[in-house]
């Protein structure tokens, strides 16, 4: 028995080509040593790689297949438990209310810090396997949830850890400025983070970007600039969530510093599009978060229209709570009006260019990892169409079955 994976006979094969999103009907894809090394037409696909000789043949009949989901924006490791803020929220308080009556973040970092790492270990293997279950498989995960050089390295711990443990390959961000701490100053606590927090984090090699909340009220864009050009001398590639509440300059400062992405843009402009795009940063837009808050939408067009990629994110965190990539694709075609080719193709291939992995996952070319879905829908157009289910019936990461719902 020859050893590959080959997935035949569905109503429609998804990839993502440089020019964009790629359906191929009737078709099969076959992966060996992880690698897709054939795709397309299933009858000529199955004459060089005969599913009775694979050592994994699914028929995948009336089905589609489509790349691995990439959530480039998670907060996934945390403690603790914050359903009743979001009865608080329906009842008309808004998130910088809660936060000042010591709900929001700083909750949830007390919750942390009197944690060990195996129980956080716990929680966030329990989130991916909901993340998989949705077709999620690579996921950027934050620090953030600590704030003391002690916790912040718990946190990136237990991260590595469940990468090690769990299908789902993990991307590790610092973002130790996620919020000041009681009892801090603010530019004091700036310069724990960079001259604590950051020296702790690069010496065990344990993240690979830099993030942080440049919000009002939260930390300055010069302040987001320091921390970030710290990040940068530690080897550590800047992100930033940026222009969420207000805009105060967090997507020019990400142009300015050639960060990989630009996360929330809620605020942002056509202008700051054009920055975006003229530094090739790319904006994650997070449509999860304004259906948590009730709040107005990012605007999709006008990065399209600028000509950068989009990509688009859960945002999974206590305030933000799906760790579903499926619903996030529904909300960028519901709430942003994005077609269902640019929300799958920013859900995938736009998704791993925010993490600087624009030639692996989410394309599922010949050559790419053979990370894929197969949804149980006749072609990728009824996957948003039939929001608030899960369309996702197997999941294969590297050619190995990994989830099955059958």
């Amino acid at each position: 028995m020859a050893e590959y994976t080959v997935v035949h006979d569905a109503a429609q094969f998804v990839r993502n080509r440089d020019e964009g999103l790629d359906a191929v009907p009737d078709a099969a894809v076959v992966v060996e040593d992880g690698t897709v090394v054939a795709a397309g037409p299933s009858v000529e696909v199955v004459q060089e790689y005969p599913p009775e000789n694979a050592a994994v043949a699914i028929n995948a009949d009336g089905k589609t297949v489509l790349p691995g989901f990439v959530d480039p924006h998670t907060h996934a490791v945390f403690a603790g438990d914050r359903a009743d803020e979001f009865t608080a929220k329906l009842q008309g308080k808004t998130y910088q209310e809660i936060a000042s009556e010591g709900g929001g973040i700083l909750r949830t970092v007390r919750a942390v810090q009197e944690t060990p790492r195996k129980a956080l270990v716990r929680n966030l293997l329990s989130h991916l396997d909901r993340m998989l279950a949705h077709g999620t498989t690579t996921a950027e995960v934050k620090s953030g949830y600590g704030l003391t050089v002690e916790s912040e390295t718990k946190l990136l711990e237990a991260i590595r850890e469940a990468d090690k443990r769990h299908p789902i390959d993990l991307v590790p961000t610092f973002m130790g400025a996620h919020a000041v701490p009681e009892g801090w100053d603010t530019d004091d606590y700036v310069d724990h983070v960079i001259e604590e927090q950051l020296p702790a984090v690069a010496d065990r090699g344990l993240a690979e970007f830099c993030d942080i909340f440049c919000e009002t009220g939260i930390f300055t864009v010069e302040q987001s600039r320091r921390v970030l050009t710290a990040g940068r001398e530690y080897g550590l590639t800047p992100k930033i969530h940026a222009e969420e509440f207000e805009r105060i300059g967090g997507a020019e400062l990400a142009a300015e510093l050639g960060a990989s992405s630009a996360d929330h843009l809620l605020q942002a402009t056509p202008e700051d599009a054009q920055d975006l795009a003229r530094a090739d940063v790319v904006p994650v837009l997070l449509p999860g978060t304004a259906f948590a808050l009730d709040a107005e939408y990012a605007d999709p067009e006008q990065f399209a229209a600028a000509g950068t990629t989009v990509a688009i994110a859960t945002d999974f965190n206590p305030n933000c709570f799906s760790q579903s990539m499926e619903f996030t694709v529904d909300l960028a075609c519901h709430g942003m009006r994005m077609d269902p080719a640019s929300a799958l193709r920013a859900a995938t291939a736009g998704a791993a260019s925010a993490v600087d992995r624009p030639d692996g996952p989410g394309r599922l070319r010949e050559g790419d990892p053979g990370d894929l879905v197969i949804a149980d829908v006749p072609d990728y157009e009824h996957m948003p169409y039939n929001f608030g289910v899960s369309t996702v019936e197997t999941v294969l990461k590297s050619g190995e079955v990994v989830h099955d719902a059958r």
